[in-house]
């Protein structure tokens, strides 16, 4: 046995630093916008919801919500419109003197996030638990949704066509499998997506009265069941926003990709249009004269935006040919409208992981904090050319904003953004870029609180001209 040892006598406590820490964090303008971007999160838990309340924030500040069904007989006088379609949203803002040539400034992003989407027949179970029959939607990191309380949202349609917005709040759980029944978990988590994946939202036989998911959809829609024709739902974490770290400048969220995007640009156009900022329509000047400013948020970015609503459809192509047609144009006006055009297409990216630096170019490291990045492929999966990143780098200049570039490693291939597929669809030279984040795809990601805020100064110049 070891002898007892000597009692050492406490260490004496650490002298106080010679100097004081610099006041750090992010700035009041920043917190604010971050705030902002918060709400608009716990408000758009679907696509369906982003578009509404961005119609809504828009209506609010004095837009006209437009029918793409009626005629647009105000489109060609100075105003500002909004119009939606599905879970997509389309905006804009016409300056003073826009003429048929008059071009477009676009902020395009997307207001779907990676995650599960309810199926038919949605009320499954087994072992006295009810379950929600989910499918994967694009490309989420799985173990992530694990033991949170989630809830459905999106949109119910009627028998007789009316869409009924509907969110259910608190619902859902994918439980995890305890450690003891997997002793090799932290050594490899693998869930198979259909097996794994299917959250419970209650307990009792598969039978009863109350066991219907739909009908408690229904329920909460203020519709019949009987009633429901169609919908299109979604899983969405219920966990509200969080502002922390140390100084406060970090943001948590769920769906920054790509709904940080989406408040930038309304954020951006909302001041744009009422000529809060140095951006505002009078003080908008460029080569062809202040340009309409367009936020086209779409749905679909995460599956290939290959729909109606998604970047691939005819949504901004028909509301721009809307727009020219507004202002008298002609064929060869809006060729050279869109000829003059920029489109800045703007995804949250990848900021450098501090325990995988390993996965990031070494030459080219975006920092959270440091301001948006100009993404760049080789093999064009990003749009931006020379002159794209000259423009954004005069945009980001005349803000005062920091920025910075993202290329991928080469052993690491990069996603892509609807950045590409709106360029080949409009020739319209089109750049890429966005907020540096980390944990993308998870339910819950993570920016810093400046960044937001950054690129929506930068977006309201692009808006300039």
């Amino acid at each position: 046995m070891d002898p007892c040892p000597t009692p050492q006598p406490p260490s004496p406590p650490a002298p106080p630093l010679p100097w004081s820490p610099p006041p750090r964090g992010p700035s009041p303008q920043a917190r604010t916008h971050a705030e902002d971007l918060a709400r608009f999160v716990e408000a758009s838990p679907s696509s369906f919801h982003a578009a509404h309340e961005v119609a809504r924030r828009a209506v609010e500040a004095g837009f006209t919500l437009l029918d793409e069904a009626d005629a647009w007989p105000l489109a060609s006088v100075e105003g500002r419109y909004v119009v939606v379609r599905d879970g997509a949203v389309i905006a804009w803002a016409t300056p003073a003197g826009a003429s048929a040539t008059t071009p477009f400034a676009i902020l395009g992003a997307h207001t779907d996030s990676p995650g599960f989407k309810l199926k038919p027949k949605p009320t499954t179970g087994r072992e006295g638990w009810w379950q929600a029959g989910v499918e994967v939607y694009g490309g989420p990191l799985l173990n992530s949704w694990l033991d949170r309380e989630l809830e459905l949202a999106g949109r119910l349609v009627t028998l007789d066509g009316r869409s009924h917005l509907v969110r259910t709040g608190p619902l859902l759980r994918i439980p995890q499998l305890a450690i003891h029944l997997d002793r090799s978990a932290n050594e490899g988590l693998t869930l198979d997506k259909q097996r794994h994946t299917q959250p419970v939202w209650g307990l009792g036989a598969l039978g009863a009265p109350d066991a219907d998911l739909l009908a408690l959809l229904a329920e909460h829609a203020g519709v019949r069941a009987a009633d429901v024709g169609g919908y299109d739902l979604v899983v969405a974490d219920t966990q509200a926003p969080r502002i922390f770290g140390a100084h406060e400048e970090l943001l948590a969220s769920g769906r920054l990709d790509n709904l940080l995007s989406v408040h930038a640009g309304l954020t951006a156009l909302l001041e744009v249009a009422s000529g809060a900022s140095g951006a505002s329509t009078g003080a908008r000047r460029g080569r062809h004269g202040a340009p309409v400013a367009v936020l086209a948020a779409f749905d679909h970015e995460e599956i290939g935006s290959e729909t109606r609503s998604g970047a691939s459809g005819p949504f901004l192509a028909d509301v721009l040919s809307r727009i020219s047609a507004g202002f008298g144009a002609g064929e060869e006006d809006r060729h050279r409208a869109l000829a003059g055009s920029l489109c800045v297409s703007s995804d949250v990216g990848h900021s450098v992981h501090p325990n995988y630096p390993e996965r990031h170019d070494p030459a080219n490291r975006p920092l959270a904090g440091g301001g948006p990045i100009l993404k760049i492929n080789a093999n064009q999966r990003y749009a931006t050319d020379a002159h794209g990143a000259a423009a954004w780098a005069a945009a980001c200049a005349a803000a005062g904003v920091p920025s910075q570039e993202f290329v991928s490693e080469n052993t690491v291939p990069c996603g892509s953004t609807i950045g590409p597929l709106t360029a080949t669809r409009l020739g319209i030279r089109t750049v890429d870029v966005g907020a540096p984040i980390l944990s993308m795809h998870s339910a819950r990601e993570l920016t810093a609180v400046a960044d937001p805020y950054y690129l929506s100064r930068a977006i309201g110049q692009v808006f300039a001209g």
